[in-house]
């Protein structure tokens, strides 16, 4: 377990996942991000790689094989080594081991890193290529934050502001099975806002592909603490709650699913990443909590 902390916030981080366990403002003293109730969701914030959303039959096409692949992929059921560390940084690093090459053959360290710079939280993935081949894959951010955040409010009370778009949002529809249809749905939006309902994720996570915004904001009508979640490096957002469960998750993905039909090699996956022999990838998202 790792705990950073600042003047500003207090942030624990578990080996499995590399997952955050906890975001607290030392200003106010609350908890923002969900405690990942095993009646409801049982997790926090997991770190999805090397697949973001699920893969048509449960597998990826590597070289003409297929691997057993599972939703998100597997990073975040391993077990992380924490690098050296300060009071205000922490690395976790996985490598590619025997276990991960049965789903996964590619020979990769994948790295978690956070950082503290006042109230905001930096995330940062890197995936160092320790192939001799190009290392395919998806990456992205699963973090859950508490709706109501304080006693007596409503999750109706809630929203979420983009800081570009401001009339409506194309969502990207979703199969029972986890599968992009290649159907669209307009989402409204109220000026910036995109007001929190219980019923807003009965058919699944909004997924938005073609968002001008770079930022998002969680807010309430009845408290001025505000959560932005900036995403400058990743051009697909998805939104998502367990139906009427008293969280929203914000997730930026470089990678998405897989939409209906015939399966294709990784490396026509929509949206998929690569490091060159000896690169190394870098993505950087941030939390902001004020």
């Amino acid at each position: 377990m790792a705990i950073l902390e600042n003047d500003f916030l207090k942030v624990t981080i578990r080996p499995q996942g590399a997952e955050l366990t906890s975001i607290r403002s030392k200003k106010t003293g609350l908890e923002h991000l969900w405690q990942a109730d095993p009646a409801v969701w049982n997790w926090h914030a997991p770190n999805l790689f090397p697949t973001v959303g699920e893969s048509l039959n449960k597998e990826l096409r590597v070289d003409d094989q297929s691997y057993p692949i599972e939703r998100h992929g597997f990073a975040r059921k391993s077990d992380f080594a924490l690098l050296p560390s300060t009071a205000t940084h922490a690395v976790f690093s996985l490598r590619s081991s025997k276990k991960t090459l049965t789903a996964y053959p590619y020979r990769f360290e994948f790295q978690v890193a956070y950082a503290l710079d006042g109230p905001t939280l930096i995330v940062t993935y890197r995936v160092l290529n320790e192939d001799s081949k190009p290392v395919y894959f998806a990456v992205g951010g699963h973090p859950a934050f508490r709706v109501p955040l304080l006693p007596g409010e409503d999750y109706n009370d809630y929203y979420l502001e983009f800081d570009a778009d401001a009339t409506a949002l194309d969502r990207h529809l979703i199969s029972e099975d986890g599968y992009f249809t290649g159907q669209t749905r307009a989402v409204p939006l109220d000026g910036h806002k995109l007001h929190l309902t219980k019923d807003l994720f009965n058919e699944d996570a909004l997924v938005f592909k073609n968002l001008q915004s770079r930022s998002v904001s969680l807010r309430s009508t009845k408290n001025p603490h505000v959560l932005t979640v900036a995403y400058p490096a990743f051009p697909y957002l998805g939104i998502w709650a367990k139906p009427a469960a008293p969280f929203v998750c914000i997730e930026p993905w470089l990678g998405c699913a897989d939409t209906e039909g015939k399966p294709v090699p990784i490396e026509e996956k929509e949206l998929i990443q690569f490091a060159a022999p000896g690169d190394t990838f870098e993505a950087t998202f941030s939390i902001r909590i004020s």
